[in-house]
């Protein structure tokens, strides 16, 4: 459990079965830092047991993960610190996509941000019938998404539906999520625990030697549309440094919506 308002990535496993919580309920479960470390760290955890063969992300408090703490971008002096922290984020999410194990993300309540894009990274998506799905920072924070993760967003639901998302900041439901192709199945939230558990104890019956490969063939196939890193570094500097961004940070700290200039 959480010793401060800092959270934590709690870990736990039931035979071959892994779950990683995000334990920051009274902020949505948004991540600090520390907890984007706990989160890598648990990746490894998981790969390094072979008695694992899935890994359940879920959030507490009936959210998934409201993506990172805002108040962590009040330090940022310019683009380039925007770039350092994409960076940063990819890093993470590469990790958690990387995994040779299944992965799922249970989703209850919001993913947005950071969390939209951690729950993209995984295999499949178990979500409850109150799931919402999105980045709006057009709306709130006026920065923008890494290259990988907006080509995660429209490889899932394509670059026309990507695009209206991040131009509007609108959130979808689970119900929309789902015909999109973002949600794998959705649930009543009550029976959200037993549909996850059911399709993990179904994936740790599958042949291990056809998952980590059919995910390296995916990684590969992935990596070979993708552009090479770094080269949307100006783009991202820019929105960093712009008066939006700093507005965006401004009005979260002050309590209030924010007013683009």
């Amino acid at each position: 459990m959480p010793s401060s308002n800092a959270g934590s990535v709690d870990w736990g496993i039931n035979e071959s079965v892994a779950t990683v919580t995000l334990n920051r309920p009274g902020a949505r479960n948004a991540l600090t830092w520390e907890m984007y470390q706990a989160l890598v760290d648990a990746c490894g955890k998981a790969e390094a047991d072979p008695t694992v063969r899935v890994l359940i992300i879920r959030g507490s408090g009936g959210a998934f993960s409201a993506g990172t703490d805002i108040s962590q971008f009040a330090d940022f002096v310019d683009g380039h610190d925007g770039t350092a922290y994409e960076r940063r984020l990819d890093a993470v999410i590469d990790r958690i996509e990387g995994l040779t194990v299944a992965t799922i993300a249970e989703v209850d309540g919001v993913a947005a941000g950071g969390g939209c894009a951690m729950a993209m990274a995984c295999d499949l998506r178990i979500c409850s019938d109150r799931a919402r799905f999105g980045v709006p920072i057009a709306k709130t924070l006026g920065n923008c998404l890494s290259m990988a993760n907006t080509a995660r967003m429209v490889d899932l639901i394509g670059p026309a539906r990507t695009r209206e998302l991040l131009l509007t900041g609108r959130l979808v439901d689970a119900r929309e999520a789902l015909a999109a192709g973002l949600a794998t199945a959705v649930v009543p939230s009550n029976e959200l625990l037993q549909e996850t558990a059911k399709m993990a104890a179904e994936l740790s019956t599958r042949a291990r030697s056809t998952i980590i490969a059919t995910k390296k063939l995916l990684a590969r196939l992935r990596d070979h549309r993708r552009p090479p890193p770094g080269i949307a570094d100006d783009i991202i500097s820019e929105c960093y440094g712009s008066p939006d961004f700093k507005e965006g940070v401004k009005a979260f700290l002050d309590g209030r919506k924010p007013t683009f200039p």
